[in-house]
């Protein structure tokens, strides 16, 4: 809805993919695979995924 650039085919392969048992999925790979905005990965010794205030709750609703 406020990202026009957001790859929805991509996320409907995840989607679908989501209940098999060997589906794996990174954060990384998320927004790079699907344009997504509002969450950012940094890598080293301070690294770690975050993200925007809203969407951290969601992640933390359905503990991902």
């Amino acid at each position: 809805m406020h990202n026009p650039k957001f790859k929805v085919v991509e996320f409907d392969h995840f989607r679908m993919q989501a209940g098999l048992p060997n589906f794996v999925l990174s954060a990384s790979e998320w927004i790079e695979k699907t344009n997504a905005i509002g969450i950012i990965v940094k890598k080293g010794k301070y690294g770690g995924t975050y993200a925007y205030k809203d969407i951290a709750f969601e992640l933390r609703r359905y503990r991902i």
